[in-house]
């Protein structure tokens, strides 16, 4: 696990989250990111549509501590509901309530929440809460519920690690649910942390939901994961309609095509924006694994040779360097 952690210290690293918004995508982190403009992201969405392909769009960002900046992170949110519904995209929202107000002031939160939600309601566009922290769970499930009593287009996510996971399993099998394993380093008291004890529950999670649920997606890169999942539904008469396989993008980019040419639901995960590095060690910290699926896209063939902090510290202490030679 000391792989997971070191790239869970470095998503949480202001100092390099800052830098890699401002020089990240000139050195190819455009390869996990669907561009850093609503204009950019509607033409990705076109192309995976054109394959069959569906798309849930997260707009990145981190830190966020001030409520001008939840607003600012509600307007574009906004935009993104409107484009999708201009352009008649198959496409919905993934959003993260922190940046939205969930630790600035939780009345605050939720009235973006509704505002964001109602648009979207109106256009039939469905919206996922992503989760994090197990600090911020209960206030994201009681966000979710609240807004729930007056709109059906709401779902979450439910994280595998956590001990609770299978009861909220059962307590939100009327909503459309994400599973992961998780991406957060937790408490031993409320979660797993073995990867094998992980990877258990989240099979575990992912046939109670098939089975009960309202509709699973199932956020895997793994080949043996997927073929689990295509046996455990056929062997249950489960419909292709009450599931689908998600994929982050820049991750695996011929199974999502081929997964979409079999006839299964696909969906690709898009974060855009320049605030991309905190999400991207969380996917490292997650599945150290996808540091190969991407890392030739990513890093240079120097950063390439080293694991974690050298990844992730080289990329952006060499910048850093050059920053300052700049201004000199």
């Amino acid at each position: 696990m000391a792989l997971r952690d070191v790239f869970m210290s470095l998503s949480e690293n202001q100092l390099l989250n800052g830098m890699a918004q401002k020089y990240g995508l000139r050195m190819g982190a455009q390869s996990v990111v669907a561009g850093t403009t609503i204009p950019e992201v509607v033409e990705t969405i076109k192309e995976l549509n054109k394959a069959n392909i569906s798309c849930t769009v997260d707009n990145l960002g981190e830190f966020v501590f001030e409520k001008s900046a939840a607003t600012a992170a509600k307007a574009n949110i906004l935009e993104v509901i409107q484009a999708i519904h201009d352009e008649n995209l198959d496409a919905h929202i993934s959003l993260k309530p922190s940046q939205l107000g969930q630790d600035i002031d939780i009345d605050f939160c939720y009235e973006n929440l509704k505002e964001i939600v109602s648009v979207a309601h109106g256009y039939g566009i469905f919206v996922n809460f992503d989760m994090e922290n197990y600090a911020r769970l209960q206030s994201s499930f009681d966000l979710l519920e609240k807004l729930h009593v007056e709109y059906d287009n709401v779902g979450t996510v439910i994280q595998a690690y956590f001990f609770e996971s299978e009861a909220n399993i059962e307590k939100y099998k009327n909503f459309r649910l994400r599973i992961v394993k998780g991406a957060y380093k937790e408490n031993p008291d409320v979660a797993y942390q073995s990867k094998e004890d992980i990877d258990e529950a989240y099979l575990r999670l992912i046939e109670q939901h098939l089975l009960i649920g309202k509709f699973t997606s199932i956020a895997t890169h793994d080949h043996n994961v997927i073929n689990h999942v295509k046996k455990f539904v056929k062997d249950n008469n489960i419909p292709n309609d009450k599931f689908e396989f998600q994929m982050l993008y820049g991750f695996r980019k011929e199974m999502q095509y081929d997964l979409a040419k079999e006839g299964y639901n696909f969906c690709t995960y898009l974060p855009f924006g320049n605030d991309w590095y905190g999400y991207f060690m969380r996917r490292l910290a997650e599945r150290p694994q996808n540091l190969a699926l991407v890392s030739k896209q990513v890093f240079t063939k120097k950063t390439n040779t080293v694991i974690a902090v050298g990844a992730a510290t080289f990329l952006l202490g060499r910048l850093s360097k050059k920053s300052k030679k700049v201004k000199k």
